[in-house]
């Protein structure tokens, strides 16, 4: 517990100045030429010696190109950062978020209501249960039927309305659980202040059926905010009756004076707390369109995954640990190989949101160019990540992994059981698994392509170098619990990050001057300002206002 803004806790030491630091870019010297065909050979065991697991997720690292020692440096880098003194500085509710001086308690929001975390002297567990129940209250009444629009009617469908965290993390768990959710009921996602969104979410629906989920913590985001008083005037429209917004819309917020001048009653009001990043917040209110889909019982389910991955995190062994694991592969690649993307590569479709997830978990996580002490880094920190589902990746960007001139160390995520069982499609897609992997490890020599009888001027062409790293993340079924856990899995690994990096993992003031200047040349757009800027931005403006 903390009352005022801790001083970062753990290593004071520059990072490339910490001795495990300097082994590890000895040892790279030694790594970087050889090759996994190479190290398979020496290590016959190696397939089974390099995985770790926890509960039904099984991690096969044994093809990155690391040998045990890399591992050992590895941490022991994590160590002489104080990733454990970061870790427990987390979980006791520090303000470990310096800049905003704010404790980081997502792993709050899923903690059993016997636990005690406490902020300033005050057990938070009691206040997130109590929204959680209300949720669950709320999700019931809408569930059953019970919760009737101004009409008199049921609600068919709900929209929620956020940007960010607050439609990120809800769109990729509806879609993730679909499976689970109630199929009579439609779910849709407006996010992007570009008025073909709000258009084509809300196109041939009837007002009177609708629900709309406003989420915004302050109740003044710009794009929420235009998107929720445009969906306050479409309701209107079709209902005429200022009285219908208490039964069409509700609030995650935490401004009841915005919601209630919104018309929204605040007993429809749920809240969450500064300590709570909108990336890390769709296990909370902002997850209200999830607990509407999949239903409270499901939705507890979920958290229950998310906090049995933190507890593996926050007592597993570091080298028995798969988010300090996966963590500390990608500092050996970002800033020793100097592999700048990570490809994430779900092979299930219920999990096509999951990259674009977590581009944003990752990237406004460890996108900083500054210590924690303000210092401006002399190494690359924040990792690209991108992808897709397989298959439909290697009909696309899979050829430039395979022959391309990139290192790009990526993702497998695969199920052991399908919940869609027909034919054989999940053979078909589990062998696409285990084959990409070991082509992209092993590849195809010169001499394997001419014993094919390939003509010798098309040999090049067909030989693959191999080399390529992958993890193979294994998981029994997709299930709420193990969604909870595999994003988890990854908040964690960002975190390892962070705290190897020496950065503040928790802010993300670089989204705040492109919004701000947005607010700007509104002004200048609509003719109402007379704005001061470079003489390319003026003159994109007075192009778009000659042509408008």
């Amino acid at each position: 517990m903390s009352t005022a803004a801790a001083a970062p806790v753990g290593a004071k030491t520059p990072l490339t100045q910490l001795p495990a630091w300097k082994a590890l870019q000895a040892h790279y010297r030694q790594i970087e030429p050889r090759h996994l065909r190479e190290l398979f050979a020496e290590q016959p065991g190696r397939g089974t010696e390099l995985a770790a697991s926890f509960e039904d997720f099984y991690l096969d690292y044994s093809k990155h190109r690391i040998t045990g020692e890399t591992l050992d440096l590895l941490l022991e880098l994590a160590e002489q950062s104080g990733l454990t003194e970061h870790r427990d500085a987390m979980f006791a509710g520090e303000r470990i978020n310096t800049t905003e001086g704010r404790a980081v308690l997502h792993v709050a929001l899923r903690a059993p209501r016997e636990q005690v975390i406490e902020v300033d002297g005050k057990n938070v567990v009691p206040e997130v249960h109590e929204v959680l129940d209300r949720m669950a209250e709320f999700a019931n009444r809408v569930r059953s039927g019970a919760w009737k629009g101004h009409t008199g009617k049921r609600i068919k469908t709900v929209i929620n309305v956020g940007i960010g965290g607050s439609d990120l993390g809800p769109v990729m768990a509806y879609e993730a659980l679909r499976f689970y959710s109630q199929r009579e009921m439609e779910f849709k996602f407006v996010s992007n202040v570009d008025g073909t969104d709000f258009a084509e979410a809300t196109y041939g629906l009837s007002a009177d059926e609708t629900l709309f989920i406003i989420s915004s913590k302050t109740f003044t985001t710009l794009e929420t905010m235009t998107n929720a008083h445009t969906a306050r005037d479409w309701a209107l429209q079709q209902l005429g009756d200022e009285k219908a917004i208490a039964k069409h819309f509700v609030a995650v917020s935490t401004n009841a004076g915005e919601v209630a001048k919104f018309g929204i009653d605040t007993a429809n009001m749920f809240g969450f707390w500064d300590w709570v990043g909108g990336r890390y917040s769709m296990d909370s209110a902002i997850g209200l369109s999830t607990m509407l889909a999949i239903g409270p019982e499901q939705f507890g389910e979920m958290l229950a995954g998310f906090h049995a991955m933190d507890e593996h995190f926050r007592t597993a062994p570091l080298g028995q640990n798969l988010p300090v694991i996966m963590g500390l592969l990608g500092v050996w690649y970002n800033n020793f190989f100097g592999a700048q993307t990570v490809g994430i590569f779900p092979y299930d479709q219920y999990l096509k949101r999951f990259p674009a997830y977590l581009q944003q978990l990752t990237m406004e996580s460890n996108g900083k160019h500054v210590t924690l002490s303000g210092d401006t880094v002399n190494y690359q920190t924040g990792q690209i990540f991108w992808g897709e589902p397989g298959t439909n990746g290697q009909h696309s960007f899979y050829q430039l992994i395979h022959q391309g001139t990139k290192l790009i160390p990526s993702d497998l995520i695969g199920f052991v059981e399908t919940l869609n069982p027909l034919g054989k499609h999940h053979e078909y897609l589990m062998a696409n698994v285990f084959a990409q992997g070991e082509a992209l490890a092993f590849g195809k020599t010169a001499e394997q392509v001419e014993a094919e009888g390939t003509k010798p001027e098309i040999v090049p062409h067909r030989v693959f170098e191999g080399n390529r790293p992958t993890s193979t993340l294994l998981i029994q079924k997709l299930t709420p619990r193990s969604l909870g856990k595999l994003v988890a899995l990854y908040e964690h690994s960002v975190f390892t990050q962070g705290v190897v990096w020496q950065i503040d993992s928790f802010d993300q003031w670089g989204v705040e001057l492109g919004k701000k200047l947005a607010v700007d040349i509104i002004g200048d757009l609509d003719g109402s300002k007379h704005n001061q800027h470079d003489s390319s931005t003026a003159a994109l403006i007075a192009n778009y206002r000659g042509r408008e």
